[in-house]
C-alpha cells in the first residue's frame, strides 16, 4: 500500500479519514433511525372507515374502526380493511425508512450493509 492511502482512492483518502467518515455515517445513521422509530404512519381503508397507525418500529399503535363498517353479516369486510389499513401504513413506513437511508447513502447500494 502507498504511504498515506490506498492506491485508487479518490483524492489520496487515507485510512484515518475513511474511519472518520465511517464513523459519522454510523451517528447519522443512529440518529435517522431514533428519528424514523418515533415518527407515526396512519393510512385509511374502506373511504376511510377503517384507519391504522403504525410507529417506525412497525407496531400497530392505534386503529380506528367507524361502527358503520360493523356488519355482522360480512365480517370478512371488516377484516379486510383492517389488513389493508395496516399494510399500508407499514408500506408507509418502509417507504421514508428506504427514502432516508438513500439520502444517508447518496444512493449507493450498500447491500444489507446497514
Amino acid at each position: 500500500m502507498a504511504k498515506g492511502g490506498f492506491r485508487g482512492m479518490p483524492g489520496g483518502m487515507n485510512q484515518a479519514a475513511m474511519i472518520k467518515q465511517a464513523q459519522k455515517m454510523q451517528q447519522e445513521m443512529l440518529r435517522m433511525q431514533e428519528e424514523q422509530e418515533a415518527k407515526t404512519f396512519t393510512a385509511k381503508a374502506g373511504g376511510g372507515v377503517v384507519s391504522a397507525t403504525v410507529n417506525g418500529k412497525h407496531e400497530l399503535i392505534s386503529l380506528e374502526i367507524n361502527p358503520e363498517a360493523v356488519d355482522p353479516e360480512d365480517v370478512e369486510m371488516l377484516q379486510d380493511m383492517v389488513i389493508a389499513a395496516v399494510n399500508e401504513a407499514m408500506r408507509a413506513a418502509d417507504t421514508e425508512a428506504a427514502n432516508n437511508m438513500s439520502k444517508l447513502t447518496g444512493g449507493l447500494n450498500l447491500g444489507g450493509l446497514f
